[in-house]
């Protein structure tokens, strides 16, 4: 069965931060043999777009789809969309939200070094590659080889799969000579209040579908496949709003309300490659890292209760931006420029001097930006009535240190934000190019 390509628009400005800022801050399957319908070759990814390339599900997907002539129907556009594994960057960075994620960081065993380290990212790329595709995960060489048949009838959902080293993997593996400086740890911030057992680890994954089961199924199967090598150090779940849900593409909504990520860059930016990726460094100890990325990861609680008794003017005035549909409130529309310097007929400045859209703007921080591309989350309600909820905030940068920590460190001199939110659990990732054909993700640095 041929693969028919799609290229559908990115949609990476649909996420971020609170106010489009910073941190403190299904489908039943075709049967064989049957042919892909007109329908599912065309559908796009409704409201979500994606960055690259998609396959529709007659690609991969068709021997993981229900096989009864009963259950012939084309897999939904959402269900057919398919990321693709290997690039020159790992997928999962600039693809768009996604309605499920899983985020989970893993220990090496006692004992495990370098070459098991090797040999389980072997495994978690060729069940990566395979669930990715919308195929059951059979298992990596020395892997279980058993699928759990909990995504049999779906398609790909596009899922993708993205994997990162923590600062201490190095000296684990024996590759302390190969350790990036932009790992070295984080400087504390003022609403730090860390779980150092939720924070860190050897290796971190990333994993995000528009399907729950299949976005479980993946973590899963790649828990599965680290057994004997890695055990779970700490494990999140996150979710946004499901592609095509509302009735037209827009910038996502927080758990405060706020229209979430209207700053980030994008793609199209003459220096997003620049400020997202890292570069060629031939012959440094570093190579290894070009076509990465460094991950930033914290989880922010949002303390809603307080945040909620303020009227929405006052909630405004916190954001820098109209809660509607998050145009500053300097004018205009959400993509309009904040005019910084706008005052109104009182002489005050129209976006608060403290506003967290003003506070965390390239233009107030040298220029420093990341990539934003969180999950929301909610683990509960404590006792007292307490919603345990906020966001997986999760940034990409070439530098974390010329990205994420400048702009940090000025919210956390005032931002008027900041004394709604709690910054609970942290951790930077090292996560390599992507993987070229026949390679898995890393080979570069552990086979060097």
């Amino acid at each position: 069965m041929s693969k028919t390509k799609k290229q559908i628009p990115d949609e990476t400005a649909a996420t971020g931060s609170p106010g489009g800022a910073t941190p403190g801050s299904p489908g039943g399957g075709s049967a064989r043999g049957t042919g892909v319908s007109r329908r599912r070759l065309l559908g796009t990814a409704g409201a979500a777009g994606a960055t690259g390339l998609v396959l529709g599900a007659g690609g991969g997907a068709a021997g993981y789809a229900a096989t009864r002539p009963e259950e012939t129907a084309a897999l939904t556009t959402v269900g057919s969309t398919e990321a693709m594994f290997h690039g020159k960057h790992q997928p999962g960075i600039t693809t768009p939200l996604q309605a499920r994620g899983h985020l989970v960081a893993f220990d090496l065993a006692a004992g495990a070094g370098r070459k098991e380290a090797a040999a389980l990212l072997r495994r978690w790329s060729a069940v990566a590659k395979e669930l990715m595709a919308g195929r059951p995960a059979a298992g990596g060489p020395d892997g279980p080889g058993h699928d759990t048949g909990i995504a049999l009838d779906a398609g790909p959902s596009a899922l993708t799969v993205t994997f990162g080293f923590g600062r201490t993997f190095f000296a684990r593996t024996g590759l302390t000579a190969r350790l990036p400086a932009a790992l070295d740890p984080l400087p504390a911030f003022s609403a730090d209040a860390l779980d150092a057992e939720r924070s860190n680890g050897d290796l971190w994954v990333q994993v995000g579908a528009d399907d729950a089961l299949v976005a479980f199924h993946a973590l899963r199967a790649l828990q599965k496949e680290a057994a004997g090598t890695a055990r779970v150090r700490w494990q999140m779940n996150g979710f946004n709003r499901t592609p095509g849900a509302t009735a037209r593409p827009m910038t996502a909504r927080n758990l405060m309300g706020q229209i979430d990520g209207t700053g980030n860059p994008k793609p199209a930016d003459e220096d997003f490659d620049r400020r997202v990726f890292v570069p060629a460094s031939p012959g440094k100890p570093q190579e290894w890292m070009e076509g990465g990325s460094y991950a930033v990861v914290r989880r922010i609680r949002m303390l809603l209760d307080d945040w909620e008794k303020l009227p929405v003017e006052r909630q405004e005035r916190v954001i820098g931006r109209r809660k509607a549909d998050g145009a500053p409130l300097s004018g205009g529309t959400e993509t309009t420029e904040m005019d910084l310097d706008k005052a109104g007929p009182d002489g005050r400045l129209v976006i608060p001097d403290n506003a967290h859209a003003r506070i965390s703007s390239p233009e107030k921080n040298g220029g420093a930006a990341m990539l934003r591309r969180p999950f929301s989350y909610h683990d509960g309600i404590a006792e007292d009535g307490t919603p345990d909820a906020g966001l997986l905030f999760i940034c990409w940068q070439a530098d974390p240190f010329r990205g994420f920590v400048p702009v940090q460190r000025k919210l956390d001199r005032g931002d008027a934000l900041s004394p709604f939110l709690r910054h609970e659990a942290s951790g930077v990732f090292a996560v390599p190019g992507g993987a070229a054909e026949g390679e898995y993700v890393g080979q570069r640095l552990l086979e060097s």
